[in-house]
């Protein structure tokens, strides 16, 4: 018997587990491995597709399947396939065309599980590709056939990111789907009810843990729900004001080895789980 047998912990990649340079601390990969050790069960949740994050796994090694596609997916990499999936129904590309229409110059993507569509193009989706690595595949939202697991929407304008954000949800269609901001230039349209925090609660129901003993760690819109219904909701110091508005704690900073620090406290019997 470890000491953290039964714990889960789900944490955001991008200012959270990862530092400002895209790289693990070896403080946070030692903590990692030693809560592993004492039987925890580590892991992702990202907004990125699961073979978009190989580097990244086969770094931090996480023992649970990771969550993917901000709450569309989740992926063994052990079996290198999809335990689970939610898939966006089609009727998502009538609010894309209508934005695509409204807001000239607005850069959108079509994600579907394993491939990355490029539909309009714009500086955002440039800048998005040399931060990923993603190839430059071109189809027109209307020709991809396959399942799609979510849109993107990319836009270094603010004042574009806030339109398209009313827009959509003042479309006669938007009860039909969710939709958050990811980053600061990156909009998306989800399946109603889809999130990191529908995801983490699918994964303890996978893996057979009690919900009540999961940590969700994050730091921007899109780990509000993962903070929201864990056991335990952790923000990071640099996390958006709204999500640690909603945290039972804020520890420090993705620079400063925040999981490490979590680890730690968890050790100690710092937090109530």
């Amino acid at each position: 018997m470890g000491k953290f047998d039964g714990l889960l912990i789900c944490s955001d990649l991008d200012g959270t587990l990862l530092r400002n340079d895209k790289s693990v601390s070896e403080e946070n990969l030692n903590a990692i491995e030693h809560f592993e050790r004492e039987g925890g069960l580590f892991t992702f949740i990202t907004g990125r597709m699961p073979f978009f994050v190989e580097d990244i796994y086969n770094t931090v090694r996480p023992n649970a399947p990771i969550g993917c596609i901000n709450g569309g997916g989740i992926y063994d990499y052990r079996k290198q396939k999809y335990l689970w999936t939610r898939e966006l129904a089609r009727d998502a590309l009538a609010l894309v065309e209508y934005a695509d229409r409204s807001i000239p110059g607005l850069g959108i993507q079509v994600n579907t599980f394993d491939k990355i569509y490029f539909s309009r193009e714009n500086e955002a989706m440039v800048y998005f590709r040399e931060a990923t690595g993603m190839p430059n595949l071109v189809a027109h939202y209307w020709d991809v056939h396959e399942p799609i697991a979510k849109i993107v929407f990319g836009d270094t304008r603010e004042d574009a990111i806030l339109e398209l954000q009313a827009l959509l949800n003042n479309h006669p269609l938007a009860y039909r789907f969710d939709f958050i901001r990811s980053e600061k230039m990156l909009y998306e349209i989800l399946p109603k009810g889809v999130s990191k925090g529908s995801v983490l609660l699918k994964m303890a129901e996978l893996l057979g843990i009690d919900p009540r003993c999961t940590i969700g760690i994050g730091d921007y819109n899109n780990d509000i729900e993962l903070l929201r219904v864990a056991g335990l909701g952790v923000a990071v110091a640099n996390a958006r004001p709204e999500v640690k508005a909603i945290a039972d704690h804020v520890t420090v900073s993705n620079e400063s080895h925040a999981i490490a620090r979590i680890i730690m406290n968890l050790e100690n019997g710092d937090f109530p789980l």
